[in-house]
């Protein structure tokens, strides 16, 4: 199941990032969205997802949302 899937307010594990691209890979990981970590979907608007990430909360775009699987 892909974060656009997901429950808005409930916590999920990270448990893999689909993607080719290593410099969004890198950006992730600089967020702290990796395997193994826990991640809450917010709230979803038209287009974006907002999600809580550690002590952060980011808004990414629903075609970065559907590369995080959780």
């Amino acid at each position: 199941m892909n974060l656009m899937q997901a429950e808005e307010g409930k916590e999920y594990i990270i448990r893999r990032i689909e993607t080719d691209d290593e410099e969004l890979n890198a950006f992730l990981f600089s967020l702290g969205c990796y395997s193994g970590e826990p991640i809450t979907v917010v709230a979803r608007r038209r287009g974006s997802c907002t999600v809580s990430i550690k002590d952060g909360r980011y808004n990414i775009d629903n075609q970065l949302a559907e590369a995080i699987l959780v």
